[in-house]
């Protein structure tokens, strides 16, 4: 009996201290958390959870923001994937079916923009430049060189890498509401990017904005369970959101303002003046870049798309700056494509609406219209002739 006893006459079975309480406590809640990630990876594989689509590292020895090539990727969006949609990303790096020939003979437009040439989230084959392909029978072709986010500074980069590639004959370039004052290093530092800053002679010049994919980003590639916090739940926006009400966030904390067209509605004397700054550099830098006269170069500018929205959409900062720049190509000699009338017309009959139900943007109905805009236009006749 004595052996199993302390001096002190206390049993040698005694319990443990607070510490080893804490740590065991601790311990234990760790293996669980770590059981719950595992489970929760495994299940989510089975699931669609947005593959993303790879951007590769932009520097000096490679200036082009575009794709991991060669590769299918799977959109999708929401807790609950209400969105889903499988694509492709080509031989030379932007979303398309169809891989690029710089040996092609045929007719070539060049289509530019942001996510709505991207278009991730539809299929390829419903894209209205896709549509538009299918009408030339094999006779000609339709490039589209465009990534989400991309302002009208970035355009200038694609139209100018399309030119040089593959010497299109026209090039036709999606002109949507943010694309104005993102095109300034004030108002966008995404990495990747080519963007308007102000240079020593106060002029605006095209800086690219370098980018090169982190650890911590190549491994969330490989990782189902944090591509859905972050692809899905947004959890790093919620998490600056939160953190800029104590104003410790990337940005402080704002009551989110009303959005017309993609983009703020607000239209300060501030930002007025620098998106038309923005527009008219722009322009000047698409004389010098693009070796095409105006006539070959056409500009589809998206609008409101229901009747009763026109008049809000004019009162707003892209409805007034969608005017500026229609005014200013046209001045110019490009060709204005204003969506705007072929959405309103179409949507008249109050059965089809443009756009996702939760995203904002064109869906196939909306595509279709552009695509039908775009082969009446006649930038597309001179190409390739009159539509069947």
């Amino acid at each position: 009996m004595l052996a199993n006893c302390d001096l002190h006459g206390r049993s040698g079975h005694e319990h443990p201290g607070p510490a080893k309480t804490i740590a065991f406590a601790a311990l234990a809640m760790t293996l669980s958390l770590l059981a719950c990630f595992a489970s929760a990876e495994v299940i989510l594989r089975f699931l669609p959870v947005a593959t993303g689509l790879w951007s590769l590292p932009v520097n000096a020895s490679q200036p082009i923001l575009r794709y991991t090539p060669n590769r299918d990727f799977l959109f999708s969006r929401d807790w609950n994937f209400s969105i889903v949609n499988r694509g492709h990303v080509n031989n030379d790096g932007f979303v398309n079916n169809e891989n690029y020939d710089q040996s092609d003979a045929r007719p070539l437009l060049a289509v530019i923009g942001d996510s709505y040439v991207e278009a991730a989230m539809v299929p390829n084959d419903k894209t209205f430049y896709r549509l538009d392909a299918s009408r030339l029978h094999g006779k000609g072709r339709i490039y589209s060189f465009g990534a989400s986010g991309a302002p009208l500074s970035q355009y200038l980069v694609w139209a100018q890498y399309a030119a040089q590639k593959y010497r299109p004959d026209g090039i036709a370039i999606v002109v949507i509401g943010n694309d104005f004052d993102e095109s300034l290093l004030t108002y966008n530092r995404r990495p990747g990017f080519h963007v308007y800053a102000r240079g020593t002679d106060d002029q605006l010049q095209l800086t690219r904005l370098d980018f090169a994919p982190s650890p911590v980003r190549l491994l969330v590639r490989r990782s189902a369970l944090a591509r859905y916090l972050l692809l899905h739940l947004g959890v790093a926006q919620v998490a600056d959101r939160v953190l800029g009400r104590f104003g410790l966030g990337e940005a402080a904390y704002a009551a989110t303002p009303a959005y017309v067209g993609n983009t703020a509605a607000e239209a300060s004397i501030e930002r007025m003046r620098d998106s038309k700054e923005a527009v008219d550099a722009f322009f000047a830098d698409l004389a010098k870049m693009i070796p095409l006269p105006p006539a070959r170069i056409a500009f589809l500018v998206d609008g409101a798309r229901y009747e009763h929205d026109i008049a809000i959409t004019e009162r707003s900062y892209f409805g007034r700056m969608r005017k500026y720049f229609m005014d200013e190509a046209g001045r110019l000699g490009y060709e204005v494509i204003d969506l705007e009338p072929w959405f309103v017309n179409r949507s008249r009959d109050g059965n089809v609406h443009f756009e996702f139900p939760t995203d904002g943007h064109w869906n196939a109905d909306g595509h279709e219209v552009a695509a039908q805009a775009l082969a009446h236009s006649g930038l597309y006749a001179g190409l390739f002739g009159r539509p069947d």
